[in-house]
């Protein structure tokens, strides 16, 4: 849908345009505060939220991976546009029944959200796209598994071949933790051995109609549980964007995104095309770039948290008009969104035990004073009304992941310290969150405006 389309939709409801979004985290809070943000009001529901996604727009509490549920609510709350953030309710097909029902939809069907939901599906899509990846071998059996890990060598690589919520990928040099990690995702399905892939790591969000794509800025998450990328992995424990140490390997950061486009997102938006499974939605691009050049590391069938948190308040282009465009096929010949220069960095609160064993029902406070910095909001992921609580604003936490503080500044030293000064403003019994996120790009930033010449007047 064409810009015009949008804002005539608009003047049909005093609310503005008609969006449901699904999903109970930081991510489609993330979405939420960005579509909140435009000029043009829209009227935003959000099932199921959470207790802080309640406090800016309707939450329903419906099984959002229930397709019969969500499709029942899009028709009775008579939407235009339906966003799904998770990578669940997409495997479970939500999309498609709610698409059957003639609503458009941001979030790919059950067959094409596949590049999230099978890792071994994801590899035979690259290798008929010719993209760039590492070597890998589905096991189907401990001892391939073993043989496997054995060819390839340390640090061992093993991934769920399955959705595993963020935790299915182990990376180590202990041969019996990797073949552990095998046995134990081996009962729930295969698993995939991949050979090691050296550098660094950068996430690139592509927007597809199912057959153009725009990129959104690229960003850096940080997924162990403790700082030095120490401890297990984890969904992600802070973020940053833009990255424009890129420039040093590509000349500059677009220049970075075009090759991916060429080499990696139009390829596989073309081969699912072609194979009848056109991709809707927002395809997540893990990369890593190695002495040899860009490798994929894997694909997700959805916006990344907590990358989302950090690229879209840079958004400049409206993300209402990017998603319906997406969900219409109405990419083609759209510019590049548009973003702010200023530097953003979220930074993850996170339950005590978390990740294998979060305390969940204690007290959040401090929310309040963390909000009042100026450039510092909040994105909810795992937080509930409290019945008996302390003071006005305070939650309890439900889950590992609790809120993303993300900050917002024309540099990331500045952006960095408003955000750690935030968080530190929040209270949470045996809570943790990494000290070290963004730390380095921070240096690379100040070492970078020490070295310039002194002006002269």
């Amino acid at each position: 849908m064409t810009s015009a389309g949008i804002a005539a939709l608009a003047t049909q409801y005093a609310g503005g345009v008609k969006i449901l979004v699904l999903g109970p985290g930081a991510r489609e809070h993330a979405i939420i505060l960005r579509l909140l943000a435009e000029q043009e009001p829209h009227d935003i529901t959000c099932a199921p939220g959470n207790a802080g996604i309640a406090l800016d727009v309707p939450c329903v509490n419906i099984d959002a991976n229930d397709p019969d549920a969500a499709t029942s609510l899009a028709v009775g709350l008579d939407v235009d546009l339906v966003v799904i953030g998770p990578e669940a309710p997409l495997v479970a097909g939500v999309a498609d029944a709610i698409r059957a029902r003639g609503i458009p939809v941001f979030g790919p069907n059950r067959a094409a959200a596949m590049l999230e939901g099978s890792k071994d599906f994801a590899k035979r899509i690259m290798s008929e796209a010719l993209v760039p990846t590492g070597r890998a071998i589905t096991a189907l059996s401990l001892l391939e598994a073993e043989t496997a890990l054995d060819d390839y060598g340390a640090p061992y690589v093993v991934k769920a071949d399955g959705l595993a919520a963020g935790k299915g990928v182990l990376v180590t040099t202990d041969r019996d933790a990797a073949v552990a990690h095998a046995s134990h995702w081996l009962a729930q399905g295969g698993v995939l051995i991949e050979e090691f892939l050296n550098g660094h790591e950068v996430s690139l969000f592509l927007l597809s109609d199912g057959h153009h794509v725009l990129p959104l800025s690229p960003a850096q998450d940080f997924k162990r549980i403790f700082d030095n990328d120490e401890g297990p992995n984890t969904g992600g424990m802070g973020a940053y964007s833009p990255m424009p140490w890129l420039a040093q390997r590509f000349g500059s950061e677009e220049a970075f995104v075009r090759e991916v486009i060429d080499t990696v997102g139009q390829p596989v938006i073309r081969v699912l095309e072609a194979e009848g499974t056109p991709f809707v939605g927002l395809l997540y691009c893990g990369l890593i770039i190695t002495a040899d050049g860009i490798r994929v590391i894997e694909f997700n069938a959805r916006f990344g948290d907590p990358e989302t948190q950090a690229v879209l308040p840079r958004l400049v282009t409206p993300l209402s008009e990017l998603l319906f465009a997406a969900a219409t096929g109405d990419l083609g010949g759209r510019p590049w969104p548009e973003f702010s220069a200023d530097r953003t960095v979220c930074v993850v609160l996170a339950s005590e035990g978390y990740p294998e064993s979060p305390v969940t029902g204690r007290e959040i406070v401090g929310l309040e004073s963390a909000r009042a910095l100026a450039g510092v909001h909040l994105t909810h992921a795992a937080t509930a009304a409290a019945s008996d609580a302390s003071t006005d604003d305070a939650l309890i936490a439900s889950g590992g992941r609790v809120l993303s503080v993300v900050a917002r500044a024309t540099s990331f030293g500045a952006a960095r310290e408003l955000a750690y000064t935030a968080i530190r403003r929040i209270s949470l019994d045996g809570g943790q969150f990494r000290s070290d996120i963004a730390a380095v790009v921070t240096a690379a930033e100040s070492k970078i405006a020490d070295a310039e010449p002194a002006g002269h007047i």
